[in-house]
């Protein structure tokens, strides 16, 4: 996880689990939506491949169309200012938040 920037704005982590060894007093997290994060099935089944990077992000954006109310929330926080979205996977090209801010970028044209 990056550490905190001054200009991170509000600090979203959108992983179902903990990063491991991070403490929470540490990590300047404002807000923790576990219920944005990919489903144990989905995260399981991706498991770091890259070649299923594109099925994942289908099969997430899928899940994501699904429970619209657990994004209000964040759509919410969105529009009053920045928001950096944090995740605790060492790869940092495939991983659940790079794939929920191309799903918000989509569907709210941003």
């Amino acid at each position: 996880m990056r550490p905190w920037k001054k200009n991170d704005g509000f600090r979203v982590l959108v992983d179902y689990l903990w990063p491991r060894g991070l403490k929470k007093e540490d990590a300047h997290i404002d807000r923790w939506f576990k219920e944005i994060a990919p489903t144990d099935e989905l995260r399981k089944w991706f498991g770091h491949e890259p070649e299923k990077w594109e099925e994942c992000k289908r099969r997430y954006f899928e899940e994501l169309d699904s429970h619209p109310e657990a994004l209000s929330d964040l759509v919410s926080i969105a529009g009053k200012g920045r928001v950096t979205l944090l995740f605790g996977a060492k790869n940092e090209k495939f991983n659940n938040a790079v794939a929920l801010k191309d799903y918000l970028e989509i569907k709210f044209n941003r």
